[in-house]
């Protein structure tokens, strides 16, 4: 039987109730989800899957990550929500490549972990892979795993084998309906040009789950622990000086009230200048590579292949030593001596990371 696959939490639980229920099918897995966005998501998913799977001795296969396709289809479904029309067509598509693998590889049977997901429509799934399944000439199996506490004891084996626990679809369009009813950023939607990790950026999240997987190997027990903190984004930025775009670095935790300042340097003192309003203050990358150790040959070097963002973090508490300062910090080559003008949209909003705690 091929079972198709979307994410670990519901493939942990769901293989091993179908191993219960028919003994004597070989499972494999089909992992094809080309609606999961950004990439850096479908490759952590995959990464946790890649993992069930081993565990649970089950041969896995990966779809194409077709996802211009995709998007093709949902084309103009952009703001149905939930459990609606786009949903249907995005069901149809990953259930119609099911049916194709399983009929090219041979298999009489077919059936999707979609089956367990409680946001997911029961009666829709099983039309759609009925439907499907008659087109392709294999059967759709359609097993019931939320009943009897299934839902229950589906969360407590994926807490239990500590498997990523994904809180959105996986759909850019049901990301973006779900963030905008709970009146937060879409962060995991936002990466920088410089390609520079963000806190709790999904970069992030990937690579604590890949050295999760280098500590497993090594046999050291650890624990997974969350923390809550305050995170940071930047939108965009601008510096002129006398009307004329100038380079300048903003650095993490910087932010503007409304957007748009105007001024001039008033003071100087060391490595620090203030503008004369809405608390704005500039450094020189000299400064910036004295105290980083860092050799950066201009303020552009510097933007586009930024070092770690908490050695930034690090910077800047050099010269804004209060834990609580939030205000705009640039790093330019020289101060500016004419007027400025700073336009720039940033973000600091209570979030929740994970990290890794080893044991041993």
């Amino acid at each position: 039987m091929l079972v198709h696959i979307c994410c670990a939490v519901d493939s942990h639980y769901f293989l091993q109730k179908l191993r219960e229920d028919y003994p004597d099918e070989r499972l494999i897995g089909f992992f094809y989800d080309p609606n999961i966005h950004p990439y850096s998501e479908y490759r952590l998913r995959l990464l946790e899957v890649e993992r069930s799977c081993r565990r649970l001795g089950i041969e896995l296969i990966e779809g194409p990550y077709d996802v211009e396709a995709w998007l093709d289809a949902v084309r103009g479904l952009e703001n149905e929500p939930e459990k609606g029309r786009r949903c249907a067509v995005c069901f149809d598509r990953r259930f119609e490549v099911s049916a194709a693998k399983a009929a090219e590889l041979g298999e009489s049977a077919f059936t999707s972990t979609l089956l367990t997901s409680p946001k997911k429509s029961l009666p829709q799934l099983r039309k759609e892979g009925e439907r499907l399944g008659e087109k392709y000439g294999v059967k759709f199996h359609a097993p019931d795993y939320r009943k009897a506490s299934g839902t229950q004891e589906q969360n407590r084996l994926a807490k239990e084998a500590k498997l990523y626990r994904q809180d959105y679809c996986g759909c850019l369009y049901g990301l973006k309906i779900q963030r905008e009813e709970q009146a937060k950023l879409t962060d995991e939607l936002m990466v920088p040009l410089s390609g520079q990790v963000q806190p709790e950026s999904i970069e992030e999240r990937l690579a604590l789950y890949e050295r999760r997987l280098e500590f497993e190997a090594q046999g050291r027990d650890y624990r997974i622990v969350k923390e809550r903190f305050l995170n940071w984004r930047l939108e965009w930025g601008l510096l002129r000086v006398g009307k004329a775009p100038v380079p300048a670095h903003i650095l993490p935790y910087s932010t503007l009230k409304r957007n748009f300042t105007r001024g001039r340097i008033e003071e100087k003192i060391d490595s620090l200048a203030w503008l004369n309003r809405d608390e704005v203050k500039f450094t020189t990358l000299k400064e910036y590579n004295r105290q980083t150790g860092r050799n950066y040959s201009s303020v552009i070097a510097l933007i586009f292949n930024p070092p770690p963002f908490f050695e930034e973090v690090t910077f800047r508490k050099s010269l804004l030593p209060s834990p609580y300062d939030l205000s705009t910090l640039l790093v330019v080559e020289t101060l500016p001596e004419r007027k400025i003008e700073l336009s720039m949209k940033a973000h600091c909003f209570e979030d929740v990371r994970e990290r890794t705690i080893l044991i041993n």
